[in-house]
């Protein structure tokens, strides 16, 4: 699926939200994520990051997944605080709703063009071809001019001289 330079920038905006809303204070233990916890996420967001970065949404949405299976390992391990978890989870969703209308909007596109192509292709049968092209006539070749008699008998003598 290709993205227009709209859907591309909307991706790379999306996976920039998600990476600063963990990477702000993601160490610090005063802000509820233990740093193991907080490589981890930092890694899934890497994942969701490059994959939009690549206008690849398919991938992006399968990283945020792997994205909410971590967080909710973090929470059930007791490395993330409740509050920290659910800022990174409405981050999270709203990256992919991004990223599912981006989809949305390229299937939408694809169906429409393919749509088009299949009226046109359609249409081209019962039109009327476009009116034949004439080529010009090709120019006239001159007529060799008859030589004068004697002028060739001449050059031949001569090339025949010398070698006695």
């Amino acid at each position: 699926m290709r993205f227009d330079r709209g859907n591309r920038m909307a991706l790379g905006w999306s996976a920039a939200a998600v990476a600063a809303g963990l990477l702000t204070g993601c160490g610090a233990v005063e802000t509820g994520l233990k740093p193991d916890a907080a490589r981890q996420l930092q890694a899934r967001v890497l994942e969701v990051t490059q994959a939009s970065s690549q206008s690849d949404p398919a991938a992006a949405l399968k990283a945020l997944d792997g994205l909410d299976a971590e967080l909710a390992a973090a929470q059930a391990r007791g490395d993330i605080s409740e509050e920290r978890r659910r800022s990174i989870a409405t981050i999270a969703t709203a990256v992919r709703a991004d990223l599912q209308d981006s989809v949305a909007a390229a299937e939408k596109a694809a169906a429409e063009k393919a749509a088009a192509g299949q009226t046109a292709n359609e249409q081209g049968g019962t039109q009327t071809p476009p009116p034949a092209v004439q080529e010009p006539a090709p120019a006239p070749v001159p007529e060799p001019q008859p030589q004068e008699a004697g002028k060739d008998d001449d050059k031949r003598d001569d090339k025949g001289k010398g070698n006695d």
